[in-house]
């Protein structure tokens, strides 16, 4: 079984999804992840980060793993590299190169085979999972999820910054020419706003287990 989680920046998605897969016994996959290892490498290498052609090419040499639940790449645990200030910077922009959005929906693909998975992203309702049986769409306003940024004390900028840096992702994620942002016809609206984390959880693990006694 396949459950979706689509949504924008800093709506929780990441924390969300962890606990469902946790409590549900599932494999969980974050897909954002696999674009910041091609970020990461990209600015480990000194590629100039607005070279599109270059991003595309370098990743197309890059193995992505997720090994005992970490982001490997080439073989080297990156996971505590993934989330800096200038990861975040680059990665919308990455991640909207179409090349490097083929490269890395195949590589989710792949690593989703034969299991049971809670994954989370953009466009994984739509573009990468579009037959996944449970299908979510956690949604929060841009100031809720800049105070939650903040709140996780991985970034050093202000609320003000994170507010502005939030809405450019936005932009460049709902205006994707590939994998847009947007809202599947069969996937739930929820707004997590006025929410805690138990109560998403709650619903989401609802639907899981309706699928199940359905099947």
């Amino acid at each position: 079984m396949i459950v979706a989680l689509d949504g924008p920046a800093g709506v929780g998605k990441s924390t969300i999804a962890e606990n469902i897969a946790a409590r549900a016994g599932f494999f969980y996959l974050n897909s954002g992840n696999f674009y910041r290892a091609v970020t990461l490498s990209a600015l480990k290498l000194g590629i100039n980060p607005e070279d599109s052609d270059a991003i595309a090419s370098n990743s197309r040499k890059l193995n992505i793993e997720i090994i005992n639940g970490r982001v490997h790449l080439d073989e080297q645990d990156v996971d505590v590299q993934l989330h800096t200030d200038e990861v975040d910077r680059w990665v919308a922009q990455h991640s909207a190169i179409v090349a490097v959005r083929e490269i890395v929906t195949k590589a989710l693909r792949k690593t989703a085979l034969n299991l049971d998975i809670v994954v989370e992203g953009r466009d994984i309702s739509t573009v990468v999972f579009p037959d996944a049986e449970i299908k979510f769409y956690m949604d929060a306003s841009i100031e809720i999820r800049a105070r939650r940024r903040l709140d996780q004390g991985t970034s050093s900028q202000t609320f003000p910054e994170l507010v502005e840096s939030i809405r450019n992702r936005d932009e460049i994620d709902k205006n994707k020419p590939v994998g847009s942002l947007k809202l599947a016809s069969d996937a739930i609206y929820l707004d997590t706003s006025d929410l805690t984390i138990d109560e998403v959880c709650a619903k989401v693990l609802g639907k899981i287990q309706e699928r199940k006694t359905r099947i």
